[in-house]
């Protein structure tokens, strides 16, 4: 039989190796960063460096850069072995690597700027999402060059998860990227109100599945029985948790929109298929602690086997706990609060981080041909990391469930029972638990960078290892009882294809009639477009993040109405472009912070003060100052584009408003500023920020008559 010798290229794996420890520590400092900010306000150094923003730097740092570039890592080693062939081209291998860093540089620039589009997890301007469709097609283009130019007939089980990833992130990033450019740095959602709030978390609950989920399965596929010297326990249970899983998790978004203005039919789809997913889930996760059958005595002294155990188990904790949490019953007390962060946590820290762990101290040693300088450096890692999971999980359970009891507490006289401000408060030291575990996450990934250093230093990079395997046969003959799932695994561009279908089904039944059918979005008469001020101190809002601390979604609950008011209807966000109904309440909701019934309406100067110096109005608080916006002016020359772009998205702003737009942007901002100077004694110049945003969060809520006058225990 004939053979032919090649090289694998391992200079690109210890790129994104490098690339991996690098933002790993990056993203993790930024974590506890923000952390603390929520323990000691004052940490809040200058508007760049204030909550709002640099929580966003903290996500997309963790997601895309440590955990993107650990796939990268993964999925170049591997996929190279697999199909026993080098990477097709040097040249698309390097365009991805510099690309990709190019773009985490872009964001880590952009995001302390307040450069933002204001959708979790997708917050990245549209220049930078183009780069990002571009970058991501140039990894797609080599890996299926890779798999074509293959010397192996079938696709490992490892390679299934890497194609659907591929496919199914590259829909997801298109479809939520959708926004309309206004200038070179700003844009507007192409979606509004209840359908953004779908396709956004259509895209970010699907990111947690197709870039935290399945690319990690395809790792933990071949670097678990790698590292175990052992076989997948079972063939056939893969197929199933593959198929089944990439099928399931393109349905549950609308999970993170129970009791929202989102149709109930949306709401039960969600709830459904999110329930279904523990079935593949805890499919993959046994195959995998299963794949150790026979090698469990050695997990004890393999410190890599450990940390691979604890990412499995992790896994299959996150799998069970996200669907409990989908359930209505039990969303009503975890949506909103703590408790949603510490699950998102077992994941990353867990799952990902610890794989990610477990992965670079088996492959760094291979490619530099030298032992691991430390097993007991190693061992110390692993038992910080694990300690400081449970230190940063623990705390943030506990004070999610006590969140959401104090939020819903009455008095016998049926009286909230507490502030919102008292809840804050006395989660204070539960917020500085959770920064000391991360801190002793940080000090183990800080020994394994270390350790890793010491390992290169001592041996030397096998850049172009040597291989040598026989030429793939071009005609596959099928065998007589031979599964039949083989057939699929030699194809790759079907198998492709079929992914595809198979992950639109979910995302097309639920999307396409939220958008064609008016009846689950009605409309309200009462409910107006923004003022160019207020649209203005709209985005002055998103800029700072505010939605990342404030709601703006109400929910048919007494404790809620109670406290803030008329639940929230659809017809009310039809021109919000983006959403901005948030995922976690560290401040109050502020739907109807602008609704003026009553006596009970903040005053300007109120805002005003708050805004200068949160505690001075709200002793104890959090809050960022935002004394900055009294000193900077608001650049209005963007308003006429502004508006000609809300037009363009269907804003029924009357035609050449936007000629009149900045005039009467002016008018209301001097308005403002005599207010403030009549009632409050306060001097301030219409012309800057601080004008804006106070016009546009009294505009919230004020569309809408209240039935529900809100309690004074707020």
């Amino acid at each position: 039989m004939q053979v032919e010798k090649f090289y694998y290229d391992n200079k690109i794996v210890r790129n994104f190796a490098y690339a991996t420890m690098l933002w790993g520590i990056v993203g993790m400092l930024a974590g506890i960063w923000v952390a603390l900010q929520l323990v000691f306000p004052s940490l809040n150094i200058t508007q760049y460096g204030s909550f709002g923003r640099l929580r966003p730097l903290h996500t997309n740092a963790v997601i895309f850069a440590f955990v993107g570039n650990g796939i990268f890592m993964g999925v170049y080693y591997s996929l190279q072995r697999l199909c026993k062939a080098r990477m097709f081209s040097d040249t698309l291998s390097k365009i991805h690597f510099w690309g990709w860093q190019l773009i985490i540089v872009s964001a880590a620039l952009t995001l302390p700027l307040g450069i933002t589009s204001g959708k979790e997890y997708a917050e990245l301007e549209w220049p930078i999402d183009i780069a990002i469709a571009l970058i991501w097609v140039v990894f797609g283009w080599n890996m299926f060059g890779t798999i074509i130019k293959r010397r192996e007939k079938h696709l490992y089980v490892a390679i299934w998860f890497y194609i659907a990833t591929f496919v199914t992130v590259a829909v997801l990033h298109i479809v939520n990227s959708f926004e309309l450019p206004v200038t070179f740095l700003k844009s507007y959602s192409w979606y509004a109100g209840v359908q953004d709030a779908l396709v956004q978390w259509w895209y970010g609950h699907n990111a947690v599945a197709f870039f935290l989920t399945t690319p990690y399965l395809g790792l933990m596929y071949y670097y678990l029985p790698k590292a175990a010297n052992r076989p997948v326990y079972s063939y056939r249970l893969s197929i199933i948790h593959f198929w089944a899983l990439i099928f399931l998790y393109i349905w549950a978004g609308p999970h993170h929109l129970l009791y929202t203005a989102l149709p109930n039919w949306a709401q039960s789809l969600g709830v459904v298929f999110s329930f279904m997913l523990i079935f593949p889930s805890w499919g993959g996760m046994i195959n995998g602690l299963l794949t150790l059958r026979g090698a469990w005595d050695r997990v004890r002294d393999d410190v890599i086997l450990k940390f691979m155990v604890v990412a499995v188990t992790a896994y299959g904790m996150a799998t069970f706990e996200g669907p409990m949490l989908a359930l209505k019953s039990v969303n009503a007390i975890s949506h909103y609060t703590d408790w949603t962060i510490a699950h998102v946590h077992i994941g990353a820290l867990g799952w990902n981080g610890m794989l990610t762990f477990g992965v670079l101290y088996w492959l760094i040693p291979r490619i530099f041909k030298t032992d691991l300088y430390s097993r007991k450096m190693a061992n110390r890692h692993f038992w910080l990391a694990t300690l400081g999971i449970l230190f940063y999980a623990i705390p943030m359970y506990w004070a999610g469930i006590q969140q959401s009891l104090m939020w819903k507490q009455f008095t016998e006289a049926g009286q909230l029972k507490y502030t919102f401000l008292e809840t804050v408060t006395y989660m204070k030291p539960f917020y500085a638990m959770r920064s000391m575990g991360g801190t002793l996450y940080l000090v183990g990934a800080l020994l394994m960078v270390y350790n890793l250093y010491k390992t290169v230093k001592a041996g030397k990079l096998v850049a172009n290892e040597a291989a040598e395997a026989a030429p793939l046969e071009k005609i596959y003959v099928t065998h007589t009882g031979e599964h039949w799932h083989r057939w699929i695994e030699r194809r790759p561009v079907q198998l492709m294809i079929l992914s595809l279908v198979v992950i639109l089904i979910g995302g097309i039944v639920e999307m396409v009639p939220t958008f064609l059918i008016k009846s689950n979005i009605p409309t309200i008469s009462s409910v107006k477009p923004y003022t160019p001020l207020e649209l203005q101190g709209r985005d002055i809002y998103v800029r700072e993040g505010c939605y990342l601390c404030h709601s703006q979604m109400i929910r048919p609950f007494r404790s809620e109405t109670e406290r803030y008011g008329e639940y929230s209807k659809a017809g009310e966000f039809v021109y919000d472009h983006p959403f901005q109904w948030g995922s976690k309440r560290t401040g109050p909701d502020l739907a109807r912070e602008g609704d003026a019934t009553g006596n009970l309406k903040k005053s300007d100067g109120w805002h005003f003060r708050h805004l200068r110096e949160p505690s001075s109005m709200s002793e104890g608080s959090i809050m960022p100052s935002y004394a900055f916006m009294l000193e900077q002016d608001l650049d209005a020359s963007t308003t006429e584009a502004k508006i000609k772009a809300m037009q363009t998205l269907g804003v029924p702003y009357e035609k050449g408003y936007e000629k009149r737009a900045l005039a009467d942007l002016v008018e209301q901002s001097k308005n403002i500023a005599d207010n403030l100077q009549r009632t409050d004694s306060i001097m301030v110049s219409p012309k800057k920020e601080v004008i804006a945003l106070i016009a546009y969060l009294q505009r919230l809520g004020s569309d809408i008559k209240k039935n529900n006058t809100p309690a004074k225990n707020q």
